[in-house]
């Protein structure tokens, strides 16, 4: 997880942890932190609402569900994004 300041929180880094408050895994200060961000930003509000929507449509979803290269090509997008700077 990043390092926390007390500054207020930027959109890119409330994209980059929005999975980690969906997951109940961040601590409640910061938690507090991204929901201040959150209230006051409908664009990162809006963002928090379709990775809902995507959880809850694709959580039905299980690994006997996609194909080797499914699989193959979901590993390699995960790569190429997390190599980009």
């Amino acid at each position: 997880m990043m390092f926390w300041d007390r500054s207020e929180l930027v959109c890119q880094q409330v994209v980059e942890l929005i999975t980690d408050y969906l997951e109940g895994a961040m601590p409640r200060a910061q938690r507090r932190r991204l929901e201040t961000h959150l209230a006051g930003c409908e664009h990162c509000g809006e963002y928090l609402e379709q990775m809902r929507a995507t959880i809850r449509l694709s959580g039905r979803l299980g690994t006997h569900d996609l194909s080797p290269q499914m699989r193959e090509d979901l590993v390699e997008l995960y790569r190429r994004w997390r190599a980009e700077p």
